[in-house]
């Protein structure tokens, strides 16, 4: 299994909007993430750590401005913590070893993929397409990975 951890070289070369949202808990604005309308098929991976996060084929439109998912592709990677921010409520979603802030997640994802939709910052992830995932050591995913039509 791959170390995944906290890279401060990697930070250092975070854009200023990469460093606000993973480093400093921000979020980027809706309907701005670079990665919002991508379906390609392949992972995101937390763009500090490189740990596995989500895969296309879990990836759908939610509406709500940032890319959205239905699950997380290996659990162990994402922690779910309570966030009360703003006055409200809420669930944030970080990476285990990145311990970078993803975004958050929501009880009102599509009930026949589980119900959940995790809302999560384009500035966050790094995407890897599935041609690329074999060479960049995420071959142990390929088989989540659909096409998606």
């Amino acid at each position: 299994m791959t170390g995944y951890t906290k890279n401060p070289d990697v930070i250092a070369t975070l854009s200023p909007e990469e460093f606000y949202v993973t480093q400093e808990s921000g979020t980027e604005r809706p309907g701005t993430g670079k990665l919002l309308a991508n379906k390609e098929p392949g992972i995101y991976v937390d763009i500090v750590s490189g740990e596995p996060l989500f895969a296309s084929t879990d990836k759908y439109e939610s509406g709500c401005g940032w890319p959205s998912f239905t699950k997380a592709i290996e659990p162990a990677h994402v922690q779910e913590l309570s966030d009360t921010t703003l006055g409200m409520v809420r669930t944030e979603v970080r990476s285990t070893h990145g311990d970078s802030h993803l975004g958050h997640v929501f009880p009102d994802g599509p009930p026949d993929r589980g119900g959940l939709r995790y809302c999560i910052n384009s500035a966050s992830l790094r995407f890897v397409h599935r041609d690329d995932m074999q060479a960049e050591g995420y071959g142990d995913y390929i088989n989540q990975v659909e096409d998606i039509t």
